[in-house]
């Protein structure tokens, strides 16, 4: 067994109690462990003089120490060990907590770089327990020290000590699948450089390049991955649809369809009637579209075509609460062209399911709305012709692919609200046809996008009074459930792998306290308070309540980002807006304004930070998705469109790690250019010299590269 395949028990001070934490990360190997990037970087390389220190910021300071360390015991067993050190600025007491051994460690004269955050008592200072490294201008100390996204029963300290042992383990293993001509025509260095200088980076310059190859490798990879599954998918025979009159569809519908709809409608029945006979390649298509641009109208037209066809049509949507609005807008209308439309969820009855798979697999069912149920093993499909995906982004590959698995015949339509970047497209979406809704329906009116600080806190409350008073219902968004309790680094001076720094954030207002804090201010309203810890049925009930007008205000953390229509809500609030992507906002701001009211957004923040000030006055300027997008990629990079930035907490969606932190689009151009030189020369990657290459391809699927679209 190579080193790199080891159990992460073969590393010293593992044993059972850590090998669960580190699963919770889905590290299970050394491998696992060298490919779990740090997510930012503590710059103990700036040294601060004494005199200009904050207790508000961990900081690195060179100090001399000048007197004897001594160790006295208090409250019966604890130690406490201190010494006094100094620089040319001035000398604070320095103390150590039962760790009375330290004392031996430091003796007068010596100088030390102590990391640490200082405490004021008094017009006096000292430190804590500060990290504390010999200091010798000889032998300059590694500047950047790496910070991991950790799960309970680890820390920073035990994560970067398992780290070396893994590097050791693999030293001279590590070999690389990316030939040796894309590496040079791009600049990159090799895979066993990179993962040594991401861990324990010689300098800033170093951990650069680092990332850039990291990240291009995820970007390259998922390019080929897409490219070989739409080569795969066009040997793939599906359904051939006979043109059908859409005229009936389209006088039912109460609005007229955009001109950018009515392109997508013609590019989607083009690829149906594709073909000769029963057979047409298979469709695989991406509707991308802002909020409110009309995707679900051109999905209809879609199903309506399929079911005219004589076959089945299958809609599959993230939630319980979003397939239970698609249900309620489709049924009654398909129903009235004699269509049978069933929807099934986690929550339907087994005597319901056993009725609806039933009607399924004998085809008197037409359309099946539903969630994940829809991918069970005993749900079997009489003739499917179509299977439509909303919200693509928050479904895996693999999920998409049972569901196709199970419909070997059915054509493939997926929906994102969210406009991805056309650079971005070419990595994400290399798989599928696009089609771009860049065209908002007369009447959709704007929502007015203000930004605001604490300090109009009197005057927003004010105005969540006014909205509700007047009939209206308010969302408040936070970025977390409860008080955060971070990876302990939130106050350190840090920056990321590819050189930006991080700016100081403002304290989390979190769901839970917000909601109790309405609920105190306005007792005269019905507040509730929604998140990702609820139960299913708790959140679908609050949802629906919300929906139905029996809620007035709604505390919610982004579960609400893909919800329900609710055209009686007219404020949306955004608290923390600093810590969310534009695109993220701008998917938040489209809940509402969905209705006749007036609409409006307002962003929350305290930063003082350039680029997130910058970032959200953006956001009062326009309400165009595609223009925010491409400055988000720009701005923040693409976390927000991966689908990573709450997923590198829980060890999910692991794929993209390095390209979620890249804010270079020119990286995911040289991708996806790499990606079609290497298939023109290789349409098959079945050469010796890329081999490597499809080995990774394939290990990277076969794992649950679920994210790569």
């Amino acid at each position: 067994m190579r080193n790199l395949d080891l159990p992460i028990t073969k590393l010293a001070g593992v044993g059972k109690v850590k090998a669960a934490a580190f699963e919770k990360l889905s590290i299970r190997t050394v491998g696992d462990l060298l490919f779990h990037f740090p997510s930012r970087y503590e710059n103990r390389g700036l040294i601060t003089p004494l005199a200009e220190g904050s207790p508000a910021l961990v900081q690195s300071y060179v100090l001399t120490v000048s007197s004897l360390p001594k160790t006295a015991r208090i409250g019966g067993r604890m130690t406490i060990t201190k010494f006094r050190a100094f620089d040319d600025s001035g000398s604070i007491e320095i103390a150590y907590f039962n760790t009375p051994y330290i004392a031996d460690k430091f003796h007068v004269g010596e100088t030390f770089r102590f990391y640490g955050k200082l405490a004021e008592k008094g017009g006096r200072y000292s430190m804590s327990s500060p990290t504390a490294e010999r200091f010798d201008p000889a032998k300059p100390l590694p500047a950047l020290y790496a910070v991991y996204p950790l799960a309970a029963g680890l820390n920073a300290n035990t994560l970067r000590a398992c780290v070396r042992q893994a590097l050791e383990l693999a030293h001279g293993e590590i070999a690389d699948y990316l030939p040796g001509e894309i590496r040079a025509a791009y600049g990159l260095p090799t895979l066993a450089y990179a993962i040594e200088n991401i861990h324990v980076p010689l300098d800033a310059d170093a951990l650069g390049r680092a990332a850039r190859r990291l990240a291009f490798d995820e970007m390259l990879e998922s390019a080929l991955a897409a490219r070989l599954m739409k080569a795969a998918q066009t040997k793939i025979t599906a359904e051939r649809m006979e043109d059908i009159d859409l005229a009936p569809l389209y006088a039912a519908l109460p609005f007229a369809l955009t001109g950018a709809q009515r392109r997508t409608v013609d590019e989607i029945v083009a690829d149906l009637h594709k073909g000769v006979g029963r057979d047409a390649p298979r469709m695989g298509r991406i509707i991308i579209g802002d909020v409110g641009s009309g995707k679900t109208a051109c999905a209809l037209a879609a199903i309506y075509l399929a079911l005219k066809n004589h076959c089945q049509a299958v809609l599959m949507a993230p939630t319980e609460i979003l397939a239970s609005q698609h249900y309620a807008d489709l049924a009654p209308m398909l129903e009235g062209f004699g269509f049978r439309v069933e929807k099934l969820t986690g929550s339907t009855t087994a005597a319901e399911k056993r009725r609806i798979k039933a009607a399924i697999a004998s085809g008197e069912c037409n359309l099946v709305i539903g969630t994940h149920a829809l991918i069970e093993d005993d749900v079997c499909f009489a003739r499917a012709g179509l299977v439509v995906c909303d919200e693509q982004h928050r479904f895996g590959i693999a999920q998409r692919a049972k569901l196709l698995a199970a419909c070997p015949r059915a054509h493939m339509l997926v929906m994102s609200a969210t406009p991805i970047p056309r650079t971005l497209s070419l990595v994400l979406c290399g798989d599928l046809e696009v089609s771009r809704l860049d065209e908002m329906p007369p009447g959709r009116q704007n929502v007015d996008t203000f930004f605001v600080d604490g300090g109009y806190r009197a005057r927003l409350n004010a105005f969540i009074e006014k909205q509700v008073s007047a009939g209206g219902q308010v969302y408040v968004v936070c970025p977390a459930i409860e008080p955060d309790i971070g990876d302990g680094a939130d106050d350190a001076v840090t920056v990321s792998a590819f050189d930006v720094p991080t700016e100081e954030q403002p304290p989390l207002r979190s769901a839970v306290e917000l909601s109790e804090t309405l609920s105190a201010r306005f007792p005269q309203f019905s507040v509730a308070c929604v998140h990702g810890k609820l139960r299913p049925a708790e959140k679908n009930d609050i949802m629906t309540r919300f929906a139905a007008g029996e809620i007035q205000i709604l505390v919610a953390t982004t579960v609400i980002e893909v919800g329900i229509n609710v055209p009686n809500a007219s404020l949306m609030i955004v608290e923390n807006a600093e810590r969310f992507g534009l695109s993220q906002l701008h998917q938040l701001r489209g809940r509402v304004g969905r209705g006749a009211r007036k609409s409006y957004c307002v962003l929350v923040s305290d930063s003082k930070g350039e680029r997130a000030v910058q970032r959200l006055r953006l956001m009062c300027r326009t309400n165009d998705g595609f223009i925010i997008a491409d400055e988000d990629l720009k701005m923040r990079g693409p976390g927000d469109f991966l689908g990573t930035e709450g997923a590198r907490q829980s060890g999910e969606g692991r794929y993209f790690r390095m390209a979620a932190l890249c804010n270079d689009p020119g990286l995911f151009e040289d991708a996806s250019h790499a990606a079609e030189q290497l298939l023109a020369a290789d349409p098959s990657l079945s050469s010796d010299a890329l081999a490597p290459l499809r080995a990774r391809l394939d290990a990277v699927l076969k794992s649950g590269g679920e994210t790569m679209n």
